[in-house]
């Protein structure tokens, strides 16, 4: 069972609830204008709890299921982080991919390092996963870091890898060995 856990004295990180829906809206309406810049260019319904609650709803069917686990960051009841390990793969390749952000007003505190290292260890100690991957933008120097933090290495650049910010745009890709 995957566990709350705290990553600083004000702040946590568990699995989300349906009940998390609201939270999540209005964390992404809040960082909106922040995020537009990382993420693909979101529908006006992406922005309500009800969107959210569907999201939320699918993902912890995956959380059910093994196939994913959707961790939200929270300071006392506002949400103020998304982390998402998803496409769990078992059989040969026991591998899943690995997702994230934080709300602007908490970013540059440490809280996506002590996140990911800690989902890092879960999925080794806990999942019994052998491989992470993750990608970044070119420019983003930050989320590169906190990856190589946890121990991930860049293995590539995908060119035109994801459409972000409304554009096809590079990416370089990254992973952490778990074990051999």
């Amino acid at each position: 069972m995957i566990k709350s856990h705290q990553l600083s004295e004000s702040v946590s990180m568990r699995v989300l609830r349906l009940s998390d829906a609201g939270a999540l809206a209005a964390a992404y309406v809040r960082n909106r204008e922040y995020l537009s810049h990382w993420e693909p260019v979101r529908p006006e319904e992406y922005y309500t709890e009800s969107w959210q609650a569907a999201d939320i709803a699918s993902r912890l069917v995956a959380h059910e299921t093994g196939e994913g686990h959707p961790f939200g960051l929270f300071a006392g009841d506002t949400l103020v982080g998304r982390f998402n390990v998803a496409g769990i793969v078992r059989g040969p390749f026991q591998n899943a991919g690995l997702g994230y952000w934080v709300d602007s007003d908490y970013a540059g505190r440490g809280l996506a390092s002590a996140a990911v290292q800690r989902i890092v260890e879960m999925a080794r100690d806990e999942l019994g996963l052998h491989r992470i991957e993750a990608s970044t933008l070119l420019h983003n120097v930050g989320s590169q870091r906190v990856l190589q933090k946890a121990g991930f290495q860049q293995i590539g650049m995908a060119p035109r890898y994801l459409q972000i910010a409304g554009k096809w745009q590079d990416h370089n890709l990254y992973q952490v060995v778990l074990r051999d």
